[in-house]
């Protein structure tokens, strides 16, 4: 019997819940880092993206501002940001609201007011403007509860900038390229940085030495040997600017007699601390203590203030506050959380009741406050571990100069003592730490201790030993790239934020090179500058562009239109162009022939303009790359053979020295360029042990790098 299966009625479908996805709060930022750290610290109804930076500018391939329209600037969508521009606009279609929380100044105020228009966001109507110092989640959280409106004022000043920028570089350049060389440039800042380098180069060619010398002396009392210096003659201060005068003064001393401790002067002095980091502070003490470049600096300062992951509970954090400020002042949350830091850490004697006030830079901006750590509690060494050597090495320095500026003053017993024979006077000076103050958090601003034995007016010393020593003035020294900072700043030129791409820019075009960590301008750089002054004075004037930027501040205060700034450099510029356009004549940086033929292939060599300057190359290259470096003869003949010249060269790392032009066969070498004054006299210094290991004059003359 055949079995028969009972058919079951089918399932209905479920129904289906009507359920709807809650829609999200939209936050935009610059970085994917900044946006990791903030995300974490919204929760689950915040979603946080990055724009990577701008999204919209100047074109490039043109000019990009309407001059006969209130130099309506032109933007355009940046090339390679379309699917960035596509992903965004998709988020914020469906997000509940959108928030612009890029960084808290011009600029970052000028990315969000660009995200608001590719965005169709509403300016009048929507308070989508988030800004907060610190990535910290209280610092965040809090930001998110007083959102604001796009601050035109701050968006203005950008604007104002970006467009005075493109019409001096965009309006120069094309005249240059045309007249000069092209690849060459000119702008505002790096202009007048040029012109520092160069000011500076020609202070020192032109400097004339003058003789000096010192009487340095050891003296001994009980044993106890201490330094002294001569300080005069018979109660004056003298000084000896020749052997002749050394003569008179060793002629009035009985060498082996004593000598009598006519004065002494005890006191106790006070030293306080520096205040905190600003952008440009903490660029020129990165660059001196810890050797970095400024580009190096502000690159870790960024990876600090956007986050870290420290692990743990902490997670991701930012470990400092913003690192693009000119103020100096602090929170009195900061100075609170400082002060129990020291209390718990030093003892209560550390801490002080009234940090010391700095004043502030003229025409320094205080929208935000001192460079700082988010909390001091974050010792360095606690999160070493966590950070590149980089990263600590900088959060150290921020960390101590902020804990040391809340703490109080070094204090400090010194001594000051005359020492007599016969109306020949000699000072010493000594100092001891006699309480560490703010020194205790910042070891490398302490002062070393320099001990003189107990001295009384009347005992009796015995000079151990006297050295005459002859010496010459020095010309002033070469900026380094922490000292242009700093006179870029001492003269209002430029915001901390920019000198990073402005020095690098001056590099770049081969303006100026680095020799020995200091800035040499090149026979490029001179010539462009002088090309520039010429014809565009304002350009290169410091104080015309120092009014520049107080006038850019006066539109971010509101109280300038950014039209009338730009209005009323550009038209009497209009008319530089213009004569510059009819006057300029043609430089023509042709190759000349060197006047002799190439050793390797027997080709005429030409004298070629190069990265640093002119070099021999061969006429067949690049069938033949033989080139040779050009070595200037300074008029002296070679004290240790007689017969060489003195010529100056290079070493493979750039830097300047002068030898005989006889070497191999005599070896005559200096690092300072001697003069009639200092061959004669037999003092011109040789070599010294620092730099034994930067190639001396054993180099060749011959160079490897090939260059057309």
């Amino acid at each position: 019997m055949a079995s028969t299966t009972e058919a079951k009625p089918a399932k209905k479908p479920a129904k289906k819940r009507a359920t709807t996805k809650r829609k999200k709060n939209l936050v935009i930022v610059e970085s994917p880092s900044k946006a990791k750290t903030i995300e974490k610290y919204l929760g689950t109804n915040y979603k946080v993206v990055a724009s990577i930076g701008h999204i919209r500018d100047l074109p490039k391939s043109q000019m990009g501002v309407d001059i006969e329209n209130n130099y309506e600037p032109k933007y355009i969508n940046i090339r390679g940001k379309g699917d960035v521009i596509k992903g965004l606009k998709k988020e914020a279609k469906a997000a509940k609201h959108v928030y612009l929380a890029s960084d808290p100044d011009r600029e970052g105020e000028a990315i969000a007011w660009h995200l608001s228009h590719i965005l169709d966001l509403d300016l009048d109507a929507g308070e989508n403007r988030v800004v907060f110092n610190e990535i910290t989640k209280d610092a965040v959280k809090e930001a998110f509860k007083h959102p604001r409106q796009i601050d035109m004022d701050l968006v203005d000043a950008q604007q104002a900038r970006r467009v005075l920028d493109r019409l001096v570089g965009y309006s120069i350049s094309p005249i240059l390229w045309k007249k000069v060389k092209k690849g060459l440039s000119a702008g505002r800042v790096q202009s007048v940085a040029l012109g520092l380098v160069i000011a500076r180069e020609n202070e020192i060619q032109a400097f004339q030495p003058d003789e000096y010398w010192t009487l340095d002396s050891e003296f001994t009392k009980d044993r106890h040997k201490f330094k002294a210096a001569f300080w005069g003659l018979d109660g004056k201060k003298t000084d000896v600017p020749d052997n002749t005068k050394v003569q008179e003064i060793l002629e009035r001393l009985d060498q082996k007699g004593n000598f009598a401790v006519t004065k002494v002067e005890a006191k106790e002095r006070k030293r306080n601390p520096q205040p905190p980091f600003t952008t440009s502070t903490m660029q020129q003490t990165a660059n001196t203590q810890l050797n970095f470049r400024t580009r190096k600096t502000m690159m870790a300062a960024q990876q600090l203030y956007e986050g870290i992951n420290l692990g743990g509970k902490e997670g991701t954090v930012g470990l400092i506050t913003y690192m693009r400020t000119d103020s100096t002042r602090i929170s009195s949350l900061a100075k609170g959380e400082a002060a129990t830091f020291i209390v718990d850490e030093y003892g209560p004697e550390y801490a002080a009741s009234k940090p010391v006030a700095s004043k502030q830079q003229e025409g320094a901006q205080d929208a935000h406050e001192a460079i700082r750590p988010t909390s001091v509690m974050r010792t360095p060494d606690s999160i070493k571990d966590k950070l590149t050597s980089e990263q600590f090495r900088l959060y150290s320095l921020i960390w101590s100069r902020f804990v040391a500026s809340q703490m109080t003053a070094e204090v400090l017993d010194t001594m000051a003592v005359t020492i007599e024979q016969n109306g020949v006077m000699f000072r010493a000076n000594g100092s001891k730490t006699k309480f560490a103050g703010f020194t205790k958090a910042y070891p490398a601003a302490r002062e070393k201790d320099n001990k003189l034995p107990e001295l009384l007016v009347g005992d009796d010393v015995k000079l151990a030993q006297l050295s005459p020593e002859q010496h010459f003035t020095q010309p002033p020294a070469r900026y380094t790239e922490a000292a242009l900072v700093k006179a870029l700043e001492e003269n209002g030129v430029g915001r901390p934020s920019t000198y990073a791409a402005t020095i690098e820019t001056i590099q770049k075009r081969n303006y100026v090179r680095l020799d020995a960590k200091k800035f040499v301008p090149t026979e490029l750089g001179v010539l462009v500058q002088n090309t520039v002054q010429e014809f565009f004075p304002d350009v290169t004037n410091i104080k015309f562009t120092a009014g520049v930027e107080t006038d850019l501040d006066n539109v971010e205060r509101g109280q300038e239109e950014w039209v009338e700034v730009i209005d009323e450099f550009f038209k009497p510029f209009q008319k530089e162009l213009l004569k510059a356009e009819v006057e300029m004549e043609k430089i023509v940086l042709k190759d000349e022939l060197a006047g002799f033929d190439c050793d390797v292939c027997g080709a005429p060599m030409l004298t070629k303009m190069g990265r640093y300057g002119k070099f021999y190359a061969c006429s067949r290259f690049p069938d033949c790359r033989n080139t040779q470096t050009i070595v200037e003869e300074i008029g002296l003949t070679c004290p240790k053979c007689g017969i060489g010249q003195i010529v100056e060269r290079k070493t493979k790392r750039g830097r300047t020295f002068y030898g005989c032009s006889r070497y191999p066969d005599c070896d005559f070498v200096s690092w300072d360029k001697p003069t009639e004054k200092t061959l004669a006299d037999g003092t011109t210094p040789k070599e010294d042990d620092e730099n034994k290991d930067d190639d001396k004059a054993s180099e060749t003359t011959k160079t490897t790098e090939v260059k057309s």
